[in-house]
């Protein structure tokens, strides 16, 4: 009888021990399975009304219609976007705060700033890039160079007088200069201006021979035949400029930079919410509607999952770190 009373007690035990353990179990598992239950913020690392911010925006609302929360667009400029970055970076990883920001906080502040207070290789959990932005090599149309090999030959032929505009140094004009001059081993003299509409007119008014910014910016001036647009300094053609050769074609493909916009999560999110958060923002590419509002800003609508995300981020540091160290490149 003893025995058959212990018996009965050792399967209470484990019973409820299963049964807690089941409890516990869900309790765990049930904000993953359920998620998201509240409104999701998403970072942008700059002012409302840019390209970034477009791009944010825009995808918040195919999000939140598929996900059935509001997408709030919170804007934290500042310090080259690590502001807003190190707000992702030390947010809370469970899926309610997300980063959306050019490949600047992904790559180049990492590979320029050695007091960066984030790794974003190690702190953030890429989602997907979403948008390529092409930049584009223009000068005034009343210049003498007529395509980029004139340009080259002039810059070899008389260094540091041919002046291009930059956003200050190690923004993305001030990178792509810095591949120009050792992929054709010529020396240009960089001028750092506030922003795009600063140096488009100091472009158009002979302040400069040269600027290097993106498509959206320049295309319109292009297009009013104030601007020459002389190659696309990327691998790829801008479709708002379809008949601008890119660097690569004129046989500079070292002077190439890939500027791009991207989704990413803080680190430690678990896995189950990355993956649905993969998923959402892949299916919401697909829409046309999306894809339109991105080509309307310049840019070129893409889905480039976190594996293939993660390798062009690995891959971007080291170039650009190797280039800072040899165009003597200083940010901090």
């Amino acid at each position: 009888m003893k025995h058959l009373v212990r018996a009965s007690l050792l399967s209470a035990a484990l019973v409820a021990l299963a049964s807690g353990s089941s409890l516990s179990f869900a309790q765990t598992t049930a904000p993953l399975d359920a998620w998201p239950q509240r409104p999701l913020r998403v970072v942008v690392p700059f002012p409302p009304g840019g390209g970034t911010d477009a791009v944010a925006r825009a995808l918040g609302q195919k999000l939140s219609a598929r996900l059935g929360q509001p997408v709030v667009t919170d804007n934290k400029p500042g310090a080259s976007t690590i502001i807003g970055t190190e707000t992702v970076v030390k947010a809370e990883p469970d899926g309610y705060t997300l980063l959306v920001s050019g490949s600047t906080s992904y790559t180049v502040n990492a590979a320029l700033r050695h007091k960066l207070p984030y790794d974003p290789l190690k702190d953030l959990a890429p989602v997907a890039i979403v948008a390529r932005a092409p930049l584009v090599i223009v000068v005034n149309a009343n210049a003498p160079y007529k395509d980029l090999a004139a340009l080259i030959a002039a810059a070899k032929a008389a260094p540091k007088t041919i002046n291009y505009a930059t956003f200050g140094s190690g923004s993305a004009p001030h990178l792509v200069g810095a591949l120009l001059e050792q992929a054709a081993d010529v020396r240009l003299q960089d001028v750092p201006y506030r922003g795009s509409a600063q140096a488009m007119m100091g472009l158009i008014g002979g302040e400069i021979q040269m600027a290097i910014d993106t498509v959206a910016s320049a295309a319109p001036h292009v297009r009013s035949g104030k601007l020459r647009a002389l190659a696309i300094a990327g691998n790829e053609r801008a479709r708002a400029l379809p008949s601008v050769p890119t660097v690569t074609e004129q046989k500079l493909p070292d002077a190439a930079f890939d500027g791009w916009y991207a989704v990413a999560a803080p680190a430690r999110t678990p896995a189950p919410i990355v993956n649905k958060l993969i998923k959402e923002v892949e299916a919401a590419m697909r829409d046309p509607h999306l894809q339109e509002q991105i080509r309307a800003q310049g840019m070129e609508p893409v889905f480039v999952g976190p594996k293939a995300m993660h390798a062009a981020m690995d891959n971007e540091i080291g170039r650009y770190r190797a280039l800072a160290h040899r165009a003597k490149i200083v940010v901090d």
